[in-house]
């Protein structure tokens, strides 16, 4: 990749079910970026994630999940125990994609495109689970939601963009 990415269209990632796939499949779409974890004490907003999903799925928001294990081995499953887990215990029916790093120089390229475009209080470093990313439906980076900022609270800024 030549030069800074525009959008977030720029990047691939690979299915929960191994397939790369381009982020560009979510072009015009309001899309959520979290990076999440089955076994860590947020882990219940996938109960909120999935509703905010499932309200606005068919005015083109998106949700997408990407596992992560680097904070406190809360997520050490491989992809067929971690879609067990988001399925059985949650019923999530969003994209999830396959376990990546979040930090660090093996950091997954999106995580190092959206913490460069919207740095946190610590910088551009992700400080837990389920940080969120809202990305505009012109594949734009706009705000940064902290790990524990509820699914239901940042729903008003969801709907903002879908207008």
């Amino acid at each position: 990749m030549k030069g800074k990415p525009k959008n977030i269209y720029a990047f691939k990632a690979e299915s929960l079910q191994g397939v790369q796939q381009s982020l560009e499949n979510y072009k015009g779409k309001v899309v959520l970026v979290v990076n999440t974890a089955s076994k860590c004490g947020l882990t219940p907003q996938y109960e909120g994630l999935e509703k905010l999903y499932r309200k606005y799925s068919d005015k083109d928001f998106v949700i997408l999940g990407f596992p992560c294990n680097q904070f406190g081995n809360q997520e050490p499953g491989d992809g067929k125990s971690i879609a067990e887990n988001c399925l059985i215990n949650y019923g999530l029916s969003f994209p999830m994609f396959a376990k990546v790093d979040v930090n660090g120089p093996a950091a997954h390229p999106l995580f190092q495109y959206l913490t460069a475009e919207l740095p946190g209080v610590f910088g551009k470093k992700i400080r837990w689970n389920f940080t969120k990313f809202l990305i505009n439906a012109d594949g734009e980076p706009v705000r940064r939601f902290a790990p524990f900022t509820s699914p239901e609270s940042i729903e008003a800024s969801v709907v903002k963009l879908l207008k």
